[in-house]
């Protein structure tokens, strides 16, 4: 026996890449093999373009996702982005806390230390990151994205011990994308429910790291420049054959990084949302054209992050204002 083998095999992990690329046999709880998703949508206005795109487009859009943080959203705009996603059964993925980049190191944007990627730095920020994850609990989200290994710790500890809701979603950051199939196992023991491997993985690389993960799978059939640019449209049949269950993430080439997200660069974050459906739309197209048999999740699938009634501790008077506003 090579070298590694016998650890490898002892821990359920495959002893090299499948150059086969066997056809996944493992699903969503619904049967289905995939789902889309809609990463970068920052604000209520974001969401509720992208469902207007999608409806006019007839695009399914099961998850959307967010990238600047629970902090940088006040509590009107927290409340009503998840009364969106509650009223329309879908999933609601918001980051957490602040991250290495907002802080006040250099490192995080120096060459060298770009491995840090999206830390969080010290125990205060930990703790602070924790804090904007209860907030938004309060208010009804169901699904949080994290992309620091201790936070995914701590959180995966507290939803089992009832201090954070048993049905909280915990999906990791394409900023900690693990690249191996023993990384990605890490991720899911430490309690993540779907995790965003790396987007230039080679097809035997990802039906390694699905061999030895029971989790969907998220991934950027289209990533945005600043993770590599990838275009994989054609590929998506055989992604959703060896990676299934797996979430299709639509992000967009050739646009501006906009986290931190603000109203001063709302109508560009707009365009981009609706731009990345317009993708979402080739997607589908593709699937339609070259994996017709591929199942795909229903909407409002029970096992999605859907946004709940906030607690009666959160702020009442945001409800009032959504309810003023119509």
């Amino acid at each position: 026996m090579a070298i590694g083998e016998k650890a490898l095999a002892e821990l359920r992990l495959p002893t090299g890449d499948p150059a086969d690329c066997p056809a996944s046999a493992k699903r969503f709880p619904d049967g289905g093999e995939y789902r889309i998703e809609i990463p970068s949508t920052e604000s209520p206005r974001a969401l509720a373009t992208v469902l207007e795109e999608a409806d006019k487009r007839k695009v399914p859009v099961h998850r959307v996702s967010q990238g600047s943080g629970i902090m940088l959203m006040t509590d009107h705009e927290l409340f009503e982005m998840l009364e969106i996603g509650r009223k329309r059964k879908m999933e609601v993925n918001l980051f957490i806390g602040p991250r290495a980049t907002f802080d006040i190191g250099a490192q995080a944007f120096s060459a060298a230390g770009k491995a840090l990627g999206l830390s969080l730095r010290g125990a205060d920020q930990l703790r602070f990151a924790l804090m904007d994850l209860q907030r938004g609990v309060e208010f009804g989200l169901r699904s949080v994205l994290v992309s620091d290994i201790g936070s995914l710790q701590v959180i995966g500890r507290m939803r089992q011990t009832g201090e954070l809701p048993k049905d909280l979603i915990i999906k990791t950051s394409v900023m900690m994308a693990p690249c191996n199939p023993a990384s990605a196992k890490l991720l899911e023991d430490l309690g993540a429910d779907t995790i965003n491997i790396p987007s230039d993985l080679t097809l035997p690389q990802i039906a390694g790291i699905r061999a030895a993960l029971k989790a969907p799978i998220d991934f950027y059939v289209e990533a945005p420049d600043n993770i590599g640019g990838f275009i994989r449209h054609f590929e998506i049949p055989e992604l959703i054959r060896v990676a299934a269950p797996v979430y299709l993430k639509c992000g967009l080439r050739n646009s501006p990084d906009i986290y931190p997200y603000g109203t001063h660069i709302e109508n560009t974050a707009l365009a981009l949302s609706r731009e990345r459906v317009r993708r979402a739309q080739i997607a589908m197209e593709m699937i339609g054209r070259y994996a017709a048999g591929a199942k795909m999740s229903p909407l409002g699938a029970a096992d999605l992050g859907i946004p709940v009634h906030p607690r009666k501790s959160a702020l009442a008077g945001a409800a009032k204002k959504v309810g003023r506003r119509g």
